[in-house]
């Protein structure tokens, strides 16, 4: 499933307006990346949005 472990960022519905004002529907997916984390000393694969990886890595330079 496209949802974010960390924030629960997930798939957004909307519609794509055309110049003629006709619509349809159309998904705004997130950029969801398998990574592995360690956590309490086990290596788990989590599903994590670009953001919330690069916010992660941040804090691991800090």
């Amino acid at each position: 499933m496209a949802k974010c472990c960390v924030c629960g960022k997930g798939v957004v519905f909307g519609n794509t307006v055309s110049h003629s004002h006709r619509k349809t529907n159309r998904a705004w997916k997130p950029n969801i990346r398998k990574v592995k984390v360690e956590e309490n000393g086990t290596v788990k694969t989590v599903s994590i949005c670009a953001r919330c990886l690069r916010t992660m890595k941040k804090a691991q330079n800090a």
